[in-house]
């Protein structure tokens, strides 16, 4: 637990930490990447013989209107994943391509150093990306030698390197000689994090794990915060628990809620809830493009409890960002045991696949 020091009289501190759980039916493999999916996106090949040097036409739209400086264009034999390894098709190469034509922002150029003979990055000095459909011709590139399917992922940076922050992404099958074989994976994902703070929807952005609620008075609640962000594919959704213990100093105990009640000032007792409230003004109601909630027993606003295991938020579908906000209230009567009184919670979030 972070920065344990003597505070005069009673003083709370709350560990935080974050648990990841997965349960799956069979072998489980796991893939994240960052940034929005592009809209409508697209490569033509002007000539889908094995092994022919010809012109591969990319097109992309729906682009998610972030600044956007480079453009990553990889091929590979093994799948449209972005973030996955990529296999290089046998005698692909991009070493010899030019960029003839470009519609939408074009002030484009190859970014050699940048590039391989399966990559290529398109840069330019970063800008807001069109809203429309941007178009870049490349000639000079070489087929797969094989015939059948290989794949293409789509990625645009807000660097001008094609390294960094993902703006978008996306993923398509070609073929050589044929029609288009397409295979792909759909892989489980959990997001969840946890922090005293987090930007909407990033849990990159989480921060602290420690909350400090300084002196306790029986003339004032005291109150804190922590935010959890979750997300995830699973064909039943999640549940998120909370564990640990009230506020302990030595054997002095401030008692926690066990049953759902209202702040009372004055009384010794130390509670959580996920609503916004206004008795003590504090909290949020649940926030993003998700479906989740919060488990009934702290879900009504200003009544509080915690008993350690419960669930205390959960989704049944699969389910989109959401952002809940765990209120801590605790309450001190006049003869409360002076002392440094800690708590730490673990909230876990379990996936079933």
């Amino acid at each position: 637990m972070a920065g344990t020091r003597q505070l005069r009289a009673r003083h709370l501190g709350i560990g935080l930490v974050a648990v990841l759980l997965f349960t799956v039916a069979g072998p489980l493999r796991t893939w994240f990447a960052q940034g929005a999916y592009l809209g409508s996106h697209s490569l033509t090949l002007g000539d889908n013989t094995p092994g022919a040097t010809t012109n591969y036409l990319l097109s992309i739209a729906g682009q998610s209107g972030g600044t956007v400086g480079s453009i990553r264009l990889q091929i590979c034999a093994n799948d449209p994943l972005v973030g996955r390894p990529c296999t290089p098709p046998p005698g692909f190469s991009f070493s010899g391509a030019t960029l003839i034509n470009q519609t939408g922002i074009t002030d484009f150029s190859i970014d050699t150093a940048d590039s391989t003979a399966n990559e290529l990055v398109l840069t330019h000095p970063a800008a807001v990306a069109p809203s429309g459909t941007a178009t870049y011709e490349l000639s000079g590139v070489v087929n797969p030698t094989s015939i059948g399917t290989f794949y293409g992922r789509i990625v645009t940076y807000a660097s001008t390197d094609g390294t960094g922050a993902i703006v978008d992404r996306g993923g398509l099958a070609l073929a050589t000689n044929g029609g288009v074989g397409i295979s792909t994976y759909v892989p489980p994902y959990l997001l969840f994090c946890t922090g005293t703070t987090i930007q909407p929807y990033d849990c990159s952005t989480a921060d602290g794990d420690y909350i400090d609620f300084g002196n306790f008075t029986s003339t004032k609640t005291s109150t804190g915060q922590t935010k959890l962000l979750a997300s995830t594919n699973a064909d039943t959704g999640y549940t998120i628990r909370a564990v640990g213990g009230t506020l302990t100093s030595g054997n002095n105990v401030i008692p926690a809620l066990t049953t759902p009640d209202v702040s009372r000032i004055g009384v010794s007792q130390f509670g959580i809830n996920l609503r916004s409230n206004t008795t003590p003004n504090t909290g949020s109601d649940v926030q993003g493009p998700g479906s989740g909630g919060v488990a009934p027993g702290y879900d009504t606003a200003n009544f509080y409890q915690f008993n350690s295991g419960d669930v205390i938020a959960e989704s049944a579908l699969p389910d989109d960002y959401r952002m809940y906000t765990a209120t801590y209230i605790t309450n001190v009567s006049k003869d409360q045991a002076p002392g440094v009184y800690v708590s730490t919670l673990t909230y876990i979030c379990l996936a079933n696949f």
